[in-house]
């Protein structure tokens, strides 16, 4: 699992990735259920679920390159599927496939899980 991620990346760059997960999170979160509250009775919510799955698996950083990849498929279908503007979608689109490539930064559950361990040896 730990190839899946460039770093566990710790400082200032750990917490813009922290920030850029929460606040994707949040909008698509935002988003879902936007959708789920405006869809007709027999209108596909398939994608607002996967969607707001994705985004609760992002909120916590846990199989963020899965959750950003889904949530990178899922905002595409949706700014191709739907009328009107597709840019906040197209948006979203983009965060997802960055956070999948660059990974969650140091917090987060995959770090905790998949991150490098620290191992003493005492001496003897």
């Amino acid at each position: 699992m730990q190839r899946l991620f460039s770093t566990f990346a710790d400082g200032w760059p750990g917490k813009g990735l922290l920030l850029l997960r929460l606040l994707t999170a949040a909008a698509l979160i935002r988003s879902g259920l936007a959708g789920l509250r405006e869809a007709h009775h027999f209108a596909p919510i398939a994608p607002q679920i996967i969607g707001a799955g994705a985004a609760i698996l992002l909120l916590v950083g846990l199989w963020t390159p899965v959750a950003g990849a889904l949530v990178a498929i899922v905002e595409e279908w949706n700014a191709f599927s739907r009328s009107g503007d597709p840019w906040i979608s197209i948006m979203l689109a983009a965060l997802g496939a960055t956070l999948a490539m660059v990974g969650p930064g140091a917090w987060s559950i995959d770090a905790r899980l998949f991150g490098r361990k620290h191992i003493d040896i005492p001496e003897r």
